[in-house]
């Protein structure tokens, strides 16, 4: 497949899989948008990776990891500069995601604890107005699969607890265990998702697509697996080959040389941009560009060595900070900008409900980013919530923390000391400042912290 046109098989395959999902006896590539009506509401796909770093993109800086579909993304709408996750923690972060609120209100506190099927989803709200809906990839919240209401189609796997593998990874597919047709886990995921844009519909739809990837074990594609075998590593000063191995990092599942297992890593992340470029250029072809909604991020960030640490759950940039591309043709003033106001992973629900036309969710504790995406100047939080939940076996303290645009203040449930850094002195947080600070200093910050967390503490 060339990077504009997908090849004849695929094509076969995407178009015969939206027929099964449709119930016809055939597709057709002529008549395949056919019934498509003129509407109003936006279409909307949100793709999610797993353990993304922010600044593991070509268009944020990294010195050799080649993603060009992304960076054509960040190109057409806004590469948000600041976005960041209320927990960095896959479960707790997902269900931030779908809820638009903390985990201490939606209930997924760790890995641990079961996702509550009383709670409400944007795509439940979205179902309201006939939205056609599709949950499609990796679910990774403890307990059974989930009753989600106003989901339409529901593909996942359970296999290895919800982690996936990316080989050969057995689906459920609407309740039903299904073996995949691809043998690699993006390329099965990104190949469902092209069949459900592909059905023919009257009503606007809602895709949301979460990845394996860039989780470990970091199995690229084989095609991939020498790339960037000779590129200059940058790693952290304190990072060091058996980093993997220390501070938890065996319960990661990161044992093995950090060299070996960063090279692959990067490479996932490129098979990711890959899709992506399936994925855009099919969206052309289609004409589903102009009236779409595409919002690109992760589910945390990823420590690898930075304070000599593996893994992500610490209040430390490398794990809060998550890439967020928003693209919306019609809905953004300026493409192609980069914003700087602070995002979260709890405003993605109440942004894709107002720009569906739907009314605040009460219950939603993020906000909406569309008065960022039509006003370059908007304002922005000054201050949010990072809260982590302990989680058997990692011996990483419960937190809270305090994050301003210069700052961060960090409060830990154990003997620990806290923590305050200056972000812009010392972005890297090398030099704690508390205890160096005035007194008043110091208590503005907590007295910030006790304002913005809930009541009870770390539990």
């Amino acid at each position: 497949m060339t990077e504009k046109t997908m090849t004849r098989r695929e094509a076969l395959r995407i178009l015969a899989m939206a027929s099964m999902a449709a119930g016809t006896a055939g597709v057709f590539p002529q008549a395949v948008f056919a019934a498509r009506q003129k509407i109003e509401r936006p279409n909307i796909i949100f793709i999610l990776a797993d353990d993304h770093r922010a600044d593991h993109l070509g268009c944020t800086g990294h010195p050799f990891l080649k993603t060009p579909r992304l960076d054509r993304l960040a190109s057409q709408g806004i590469l948000f500069e600041n976005a960041f996750v209320t927990t960095s923690l896959c479960s707790p972060s997902r269900a931030s995601f779908l809820t638009g609120q903390y985990a201490h209100t939606h209930g997924v506190k760790n890995n641990l604890t079961p996702w509550q099927d009383e709670n409400v989803t944007f795509l439940e709200r979205l179902k309201t107005v006939a939205y056609d809906t599709a949950f499609i990839g990796k679910w990774h919240m403890p307990g059974r699969l989930p009753r989600l209401r106003g989901v339409d189609e529901f593909v996942t796997f359970t296999v290895r607890g919800g982690q996936g593998r990316y080989y050969d990874c057995p689906l459920i597919v609407n309740g039903k265990p299904t073996p995949p047709g691809r043998p690699y886990i993006t390329d099965e995921l990104f190949d469902r998702a092209l069949a459900f844009l592909a059905k023919p519909r009257k009503n606007p739809f809602c895709l949301y697509l979460s990845l394996k990837a860039a989780h470990h074990d970091w199995r690229p594609p084989k095609d991939l697996s020498g790339l960037y075998k000779n590129e200059k590593l940058p790693l952290a000063p304190e990072a060091d080959t058996w980093v993997t191995m220390t501070n938890g990092g065996m319960w990661a599942g990161t044992a093995g040389p950090l060299q070996y297992h960063y090279r692959n890593y990067c490479r996932v992340i490129t098979s990711v941009d890959r899709q992506m470029g399936r994925l855009l250029d099919f969206m052309d072809q289609q004409d589903l560009t102009r009236n779409t909604v595409l919002i690109y991020s992760g589910d945390n960030g990823y420590f690898w060595g930075e304070h000599r640490l593996i893994d992500k759950r610490w209040a430390y940039e490398e794990a809060i900070r998550v890439p967020f591309i928003v693209r919306a043709p019609g809905l953004i003033r300026d493409p192609g900008r980069r914003a700087d106001q602070m995002v979260l992973n709890i405003d993605l629900a109440p942004t894709l409900l107002e720009a569906a036309g739907l009314k605040p969710d009460p219950a939603m504790e993020g906000r909406s980013l569309l008065p960022v995406l039509k006003n370059p100047q908007a304002r922005g939080r000054e201050a949010w919530l990072y809260e982590y939940f302990t989680d058997f076996p990692y011996n990483t303290p419960g937190m809270y923390a305090v994050r301003t645009r210069d700052h961060i203040y960090i409060e830990y449930e154990s003997r620990r000391p806290p923590e305050l850094y200056d972000l812009k002195a010392d972005p890297r947080q090398k030099k704690n400042l508390v205890g160096s600070v005035s007194a008043k200093e110091l208590e503005r910050f907590r007295r910030m912290l006790s304002h913005l967390k809930p009541k009870g503490g770390v539990k």
